[in-house]
């Protein structure tokens, strides 16, 4: 292995390390934990070199969101795969979706709540959100009926998804009918 090899093998996994690390942490004590002198701290590295990788928080933050949706996407994908059906499949998503949003809060607020600077919806819009929002429109498209043009279909159903996710995790829902509301969902908007 080269020298060349062997520092960029090496620049990649510290970069690797800031965001586990800042995952983790977020995960534990919430976003606003996550600074960059504490990152530094737990990575025993300096800022200068924390900086040398991300110019900010907010890079940090967009960094998550993307390994998280390339996790929401396989997630996704398996759960629909191991369904029997076009009605078992959109289910199967909903659940897994609502599951990934519970067990991943910090990574579903970097994806969805905070600023990680990413593109959504645009042309520049990274490959991984690309391909997260595919995995959806991949088993949504079956569902979404004569005459409506399955992207739009996606996103509505979508968007059901993320209130749904968001409102339970406020405490605005209550979690035991997370259930119920999937079945009405699917019943009610999916035509399948």
């Amino acid at each position: 292995m080269s020298v060349k090899e062997r520092k960029e093998r090496e620049r990649a996994e510290r970069e690797r390390l800031i965001v586990v690390t800042a995952r983790e942490l977020a995960e534990q004590q919430g976003w606003d934990a996550v600074t960059t002198r504490r990152l530094a701290e737990r990575i025993e590295y300096s800022q200068p070199v924390l900086y040398s990788h991300f110019r900010g928080k907010r890079e940090i933050i967009g960094a998550v969101a993307l390994e998280g949706a390339t996790e929401l996407a396989a997630a996704v994908r398996a759960a629909a795969a191991a369904a029997d059906g076009p009605r078992e499949r959109v289910a199967a998503l909903a659940r897994a979706y609502l599951d990934f949003a519970e067990h991943n809060p910090a990574v579903y607020d970097a994806l969805f709540q905070l600023d990680g600077g990413l593109a959504y919806a645009q042309e520049d819009t990274p490959e991984q959100l690309k391909d997260a929002f595919a995995a959806l429109l991949e088993c949504l498209t079956e569902a979404a009926g004569d005459g409506v043009h399955p992207a739009l279909f996606t996103e509505v159903f979508w968007a059901a998804l993320h209130g749904l996710a968001t409102l339970t995790r406020a405490g605005r829902l209550l979690p035991e009918d997370a259930a119920p509301r999937v079945e009405l969902l699917v019943d009610r908007l999916a035509m399948v």
